[in-house]
C-alpha cells in the first residue's frame, strides 16, 4: 500500500566531487533503504517531484542533478571540463553515494538516466541492489523520435510554447506538459544541451544495455509506456535478454510515467523494491506484463500492467 502524505522539506547540498559540482535532494527517513533516483536528458532532480508522496514513507530518496543539469551547471561542469558520457556521470553519481555514506541502493533511470544507471551498476555493483529503468531505449536502433531544430543563436529566445513542442515526444499525446518541466528545460543553456545529448548514442552503440546488464546479475525492473514516441515500446522485449528482468508495460503513458502516472509508477517501484526485500527475486527467465499493443508476444506470462 502506497500513501501521498505531505512529504517534508528536501534536504539540498552541494558538493564538489572530481571536479564538478554536484546538486542533491535528500527526502524520507535517512536510515531507510536508498533509492537514488537519476533524471533524463535536458531534465533535472525535480522531475521525480511527483513521486516523491509515493515514497518517501519508506525509502530514503537521493536525486541528483547531472553534471550541466538543473544545479549542477557550476563552472567546473562546463563541457570543457569534462565529459558528460554516460561512465563519466555514472563516476559522478557513485562519488555522490560515497560521499552520503549511501553503501547500496536501488537505482532508478528515467530514459537516458537508465543508461547513466547502467554505467554506474558496470563500474561500482557493489552499490547497486538493483536497477529499475524507465523508458530507456536499450540500443540506438529503437529510437524512433522525430528530428527538432533548436539552434544556440535562439536558444535563449524560445518561448514557453516553443519549448512543450520541442518537448513533446517526451509525453504521451494530449498530456499537458507542466510548466515545472518546461521551466527545468530553461536551466540548461544550448552549449551544454548538445554535450549532454550526445552522449548516450556511443555508449549504447558500443553495446547494448541488456548486452551489459546479462552479465552483471542484478535484479532488474524495465518500465515501459505503451505510447512512448522517443524510443519503440516493442523494444522493451529486448530486455528479456537479462535473467530475471521483469518487464511492464504501461498502457496509455508516453515516455515520462514519472510525470505522466507518477502512483502508478511508484506502485511499480515498490512492488519491485517489497520482492527485493523479501529475498524473492531469482535470475530466471524474465516476466513481461503488458497489454496486447506492446508488441511483445503473450506467451511470456503476460498480465495488465494495470492490475
Amino acid at each position: 500500500m502506497i500513501t501521498s502524505n505531505v512529504t517534508p522539506p528536501t534536504e539540498e547540498s552541494l558538493l564538489d566531487l572530481d571536479g564538478a559540482t554536484i546538486h542533491v535532494c535528500q527526502d524520507g527517513p535517512s536510515d531507510a533503504p536508498a533509492l537514488l533516483l537519476i533524471h533524463g536528458t535536458a531534465a533535472s532532480a525535480r522531475s521525480w517531484e511527483p513521486m516523491l508522496p509515493f515514497l518517501t514513507d519508506s525509502h530514503r530518496i537521493v536525486r541528483i542533478d547531472l553534471a550541466g543539469c538543473g544545479r549542477s551547471c557550476g563552472r567546473s561542469s562546463a563541457p570543457e571540463a569534462g565529459s558528460y558520457g554516460a561512465p563519466d556521470q555514472a563516476r559522478l553519481a557513485a562519488a555522490t553515494l560515497d560521499r552520503l555514506g549511501v553503501g547500496h541502493a536501488v537505482v532508478v533511470g528515467h530514459s537516458s538516466g537508465g543508461v547513466m544507471a547502467t554505467a554506474l551498476a558496470e563500474q561500482r555493483p557493489d552499490l547497486i541492489d538493483g536497477l529499475v529503468l524507465i523508458d530507456t531505449g536499450p540500443h540506438m536502433t529503437a529510437y524512433i523520435a522525430r528530428e527538432v531544430s533548436l539552434r544556440g543563436a535562439s536558444w535563449n529566445r524560445l518561448t514557453d510554447d516553443q519549448i512543450r513542442d520541442a518537448i513533446r515526444d517526451g509525453f504521451a499525446a494530449g498530456y499537458q506538459i507542466p510548466l515545472s518541466y518546461v521551466e527545468q528545460f530553461r536551466e540548461i543553456n544550448f552549449v551544454t544541451f548538445a554535450a549532454t545529448s550526445q552522449a548516450v548514442p556511443p555508449y549504447l552503440d558500443e553495446r547494448s544495455l541488456p548486452e551489459r546488464l546479462a552479465p552483471l546479475g542484478k535484479p532488474l525492473l524495465v518500465l515501459f509506456g505503451e505510447e512512448d514516441s522517443r524510443w519503440s515500446p516493442a523494444s522493451a522485449a529486448d530486455y528479456r535478454a537479462v535473467p530475471g528482468a521483469t518487464i511492464t508495460m504501461l498502457p496509455g503513458i508516453g515516455h515520462s510515467p514519472n510525470l505522466e502516472d507518477p502512483r502508478l509508477t511508484a506502485t511499480h517501484l515498490l512492488s519491485f523494491t517489497s520482492r527485493l526485500g523479501q529475498g524473492r527475486w531469482k535470475a530466471e527467465r524474465p516476466t513481461v506484463t503488458s497489454c496486447p499493443a506492446s508488441g511483445i508476444p503473450r506467451n511470456e506470462a503476460i498480465a495488465h500492467a494495470d492490475e
